[in-house]
């Protein structure tokens, strides 16, 4: 089975920054992309930036030049600085990673995984 953990989010005020973290853990064969995403109350969930296996990225407009994505593949991890935070970039951030994984007697499934995601709060 896979695992998606994020970790990082917090409370942070106007114009500060956190990173977020996200591992994917088991008998993964191969990831492709990897993305942060979020959801704010009342609000549709939202791609913040996806990152590729080759590391082309891709950003919403809201955030680029302040956010960053980047991923280190031997560790199967994907972090988001995130710098100059402003109120509304308040949010549940979920990871998400489209991968293989090795199921046991010669069998492969690929799939799109999340986690459970963390909240970030930025206060004004």
């Amino acid at each position: 089975q896979v695992q998606v953990v994020e970790s990082g989010g917090g409370l942070v005020q106007a114009g500060g920054s956190l990173r977020l973290s996200c591992a994917a853990s088991g008998s993964i064969f191969r990831i492709n992309d990897m993305g942060w995403h979020r959801q704010a109350s009342g609000k549709q969930r939202e791609l913040v930036a996806s990152i590729s296996s080759g590391g082309s990225t891709n950003y919403a407009d809201s955030v680029k030049g302040r956010f960053t994505i980047s991923r280190d593949s031997a560790k199967n991890t994907v972090y988001l600085q995130m710098n100059s935070l402003k109120p509304e970039d308040t949010a549940v951030y979920y990871c998400n990673a489209d991968l293989t994984y090795y199921s046991g007697r010669g069998t492969y499934y690929t799939g799109d995984y999340w986690g459970q995601g963390t909240q970030v709060t930025v206060s004004s």
